[in-house]
């Protein structure tokens, strides 16, 4: 892996190495959920774009020119086989990705208070499609670690980054769990729409802490619920439709988590309620959203009477022991 040589020598390189091969010849079979993502991916690969953009809300990945109708028709058709798409937008060869999500929205919400990137160790847990570890390629990372575990979302952005050729980004599929195996290894690490998924919030916010360089910083994004006092949703079923959902916590709720994990100089930056501007159906994403989570009468609830969620974003500093 790209990755291996800029590990610094805290971590537990042969148990991430060991971690590796184990995934690597999981996800090697030829079996057809491996088959599904891996053919497109394959096919992908052999397009090298000249260009790539990321400092714009749309990741743009080559033009339209650089193909011909044929060959664009062929990437289409590739692309659509890692349907749904949850994160963008995106274009490539001139063909527009209109994922469920308009993510640079969020995107935009975190810049003002993102940390410093140039030259940094970086890791996204849970990173998706990798919509946002190409955003952070306009800030010149040394290097942006996707963890991502989904056989999906690992081969669909093998196969972008095979396009965009951005040598500083790489995807492992690790998750959470694996996160103490890097030991004082990232200066800056993102956390966005996990934790609620998380049934230990708090012992996912101390592997964090691990895995972060003393005085290294998590930017942290998740659902919430409104409130003032350090409350959590335990939903019984569902939560907005979505199973897995575990605790869905107040701001002030978040905030003590971290402090309890040993996080400090934790500060809470936004707060916004989603809307289906930014998180909807389309082409590329034909399923429920977020109009079919919501009390159809009452959009201040979910469909199962739970208050509609907030999408809150903290951030906050491993500590330096001196």
């Amino acid at each position: 892996m790209t990755y291996f040589p800029l590990l610094p020598p805290s971590v537990q390189i042969d148990a991430i190495e060991q971690e590796h091969l184990k995934k690597q010849q999981w996800v090697g079979q030829d079996k057809k959920g491996f088959l599904r993502y891996r053919t497109p991916y394959l096919a992908l690969s052999r397009h090298q774009a000249t260009s790539c953009n990321c400092a714009g809300d749309t990741v743009t990945i080559g033009a339209a020119d650089e193909i011909d109708d044929a060959g664009r028709a062929a990437v289409k058709e590739n692309l659509r086989a890692f349907m749904p798409w949850r994160k963008g937008p995106f274009s490539i060869f001139g063909i527009d990705v209109d994922a469920e999500w308009r993510s640079d929205k969020k995107w935009r919400r975190i810049v003002p208070e993102l940390p410093e990137l140039k030259d940094k160790m970086v890791a996204d847990i849970g990173c998706n499609n990798g919509y946002y570890m190409f955003r952070m390629t306009e800030h010149a990372p040394r290097f942006v670690l996707g963890f991502e575990p989904s056989v999906q979302h690992y081969y669909c952005f093998k196969a972008l980054n095979a396009m965009a050729g951005c040598s500083n980004l790489d995807i492992d599929l690790l998750g959470v769990e694996h996160l103490h195996l890097f030991a004082n290894c990232f200066d800056v690490v993102f956390l966005m729409g996990i934790i609620y998924h998380r049934p230990s919030p708090i012992d996912t916010l101390r592997d964090i802490v691990t895995a972060l360089a003393p005085g290294g910083t998590l930017i942290l994004e998740t659902q919430a619920i409104p409130g003032e006092e350090p409350y959590a949703l335990f939903p019984q079923k569902t939560y907005a439709k979505v199973p897995g959902t575990y605790f869905v916590p107040t701001a002030l709720c978040l905030i003590n988590w971290m402090e309890k994990a040993g996080f400090t100089d934790i500060s809470f930056f936004s707060s916004s309620r989603t809307t289906p501007e930014e998180q909807r159906k389309t082409e590329w994403m034909q399923f429920e959203s977020l109009t079919d989570f919501l009390d159809p009468h009452d959009p201040t609830l979910t469909i199962e009477g739970y208050p509609a969620p907030l999408r809150i974003i903290v951030k906050g500093r491993k500590k330096i022991v001196k």
